[in-house]
């Protein structure tokens, strides 16, 4: 006996959504953390550069920038 909605099209296509899904997420290019905060040029909050090409810590203690955050970004 079947067992419904769980065989044919509804079934197939919720796979095939699935497997659409998991390629986008491979082909998407990876995440990075990347830095935000603000600068005596721009005073709003904007992008200063990814975490492992500089140092937020430095930044602030040398008064460059302040409102520092790290927020995970797509790096593309």
């Amino acid at each position: 006996m079947g067992k419904g909605y769980a065989e044919g099209p509804a079934a197939e296509e919720r796979f095939a959504e699935l497997e659409r899904a998991e390629r986008a997420a491979a082909d998407a290019p990876p995440e990075r953390a990347a830095v935000y905060g603000s600068t005596d040029d721009d005073p709003k909050r904007h992008f200063l550069g990814w975490l492992d090409e500089i140092d937020p810590d430095e930044l602030f203690a040398s008064g460059a920038a302040w409102g520092i955050t790290v927020l995970r970004r797509r790096a593309g």
